[in-house]
């Protein structure tokens, strides 16, 4: 039987790039792209039909901010597959985005502006607002949503023939310094992203201590800088087109800046042609590329404090099972 994979966020950027590549490795395997609208999935799986043309692609529509849409797509996947080998959790938001050009100014003048540039620390801040659930938007988005996925698609995940495999889509920008547990939703802060890609590290290894033993593994990937309809949103088009030159030069001494969501879908390929069981889940597995091009994947110990990871586990659940009960109807 073909593999089945899914990929969240897949109409742009490094999910539309991960898909063809994902094809051009196995043309046989079931892709399912999700996107946020009908609309969106049905352009996708035209795009990547036009290069593709045999592949099996199917669309299912869902909005990572609202449980509920969550809890309906999870349904329909539950009815349509019998299992699933791959979930890319690759959607994310960067909601109103700004540049600490003071901070950048000061990091040129201490010697720091290179470690600023590749990590975005104490460069970028957001302004988040609370969705429709009453959670935080940044972190219902990039984690929470994904955690209820995982939750609800578990069926389909664990106890296979073959391992199951979750791959997240981090940053270099998940800092522990933008953390905090007593505040996960990142509700009083301005590093909401930096924070939700934290929070996604620490789930991910909680999880393979959780189901290993049950044939399910995580990872982390990190995809470096992506010229995105994210990253466009940070500074005016015009900026970056004459930014380009630089960051072409910059690439010679930032191994991250990928620049091109092929470049930054690295990471992620390689992944889906490991054996599971082979990886450490304490690493985040980085799309770099070289000076000259060449495209390559390097891992990288996580930051990350273990006994903090179970805490965030433990109120995960905690906020499942309490916003989870006004959606009973949409539960089996």
């Amino acid at each position: 039987m073909e593999r089945v994979v899914l990929v969240t966020g897949a109409s742009s950027g490094v999910g539309l790039a991960l898909c063809r590549r994902l094809l051009e490795e196995d043309g046989r395997i079931h892709l399912c792209i999700a996107c946020r609208n009908s609309q969106k999935s049905e352009a996708t799986r035209d795009l990547i039909l036009e290069t593709h043309p045999a592949a099996q692609v199917s669309t299912v529509e869902v909005d990572l901010g609202s449980l509920a849409s969550v809890l309906r797509v999870a349904r329909e996947l539950r009815c349509r597959f019998q299992r699933l080998d791959f979930v890319y959790l690759n959607a994310g938001i960067m909601p109103n985005p700004h540049v600490n050009f003071k901070a950048l100014w000061h990091g040129l003048l201490t010697g720091k502006l290179l470690h600023m540039l590749t990590t975005a620390e104490g460069v970028m801040t957001q302004t988040d607002r609370l969705n429709g659930d009453g959670l935080q938007e940044v972190f219902a988005t990039n984690l929470f949503g994904h955690f209820i996925l995982v939750r609800q698609l578990e069926s389909l995940l664990c106890g296979n023939e073959k391992p199951s495999r979750l791959i997240w889509t981090s940053s270099s920008n998940a800092r522990e310094s933008a953390f905090s547990l007593s505040d996960y939703q990142h509700a009083k802060g301005q590093e909401s992203y930096s924070s939700s890609k934290y929070a996604t590290d620490l789930t991910s290894v909680v999880l393979n201590r959780k189901f290993n033993k049950q044939g399910l593994y995580s990872s982390v990937v990190c995809p470096g800088l992506v010229m995105s309809n994210m990253t466009y949103r940070i500074l005016p088009v015009f900026l970056w087109k004459l930014l380009m030159p630089i960051m072409w030069l910059i690439r010679f001494f930032a191994k991250t800046y990928t620049l091109t969501p092929y470049n930054g879908a690295e990471a992620h390929v390689w992944l889906f042609k490991q054996k599971p069981e082979h990886l450490d889940a304490l690493v985040k597995y980085h799309s770099c590329t070289s000076g000259l091009g060449k495209s390559y994947v390097e891992p990288r110990k996580f930051d990350v404090d273990e006994e903090t990871a179970e805490k965030l586990y433990g109120k995960l659940l905690e906020l499942e099972k309490q916003t989870l009960e006004k959606y009973s109807d949409l539960l089996d």
